[in-house]
């Protein structure tokens, strides 16, 4: 698939992009992360660290921070939070 150059510039990278390191997490809440369901996880995640929604770095900084300080409890919040998708 060959894209016009702008048009490759303007991809956004994933959001999703520390997930892989949320893979005990998503397992300890029972959450399985599928290409349909990983943008509203995304969006669950950032409304759970009160971090605008698409501002990853930030988002990891205080998802990294909450397992730090309470991995459990993180794990709990996000499997109360979250809502599959219809």
């Amino acid at each position: 698939m060959n894209l016009p150059f702008s048009d490759v510039l303007l991809r956004r990278p994933s959001m999703t992009c520390y997930f892989r390191h949320l893979k005990g997490i998503f397992q300890r809440s029972g959450i399985e992360v599928t290409s349909g369901n990983k943008k509203e996880l995304d969006q669950t995640i950032h409304e759970i660290v009160a971090v605008r929604y698409k501002d990853c770095p930030k988002t990891w900084k205080e998802v990294k921070k909450r397992i730090t300080e309470d991995e459990d409890g993180f794990a709990a919040a996000l499997k109360a939070a979250w809502k599959e998708p219809a």
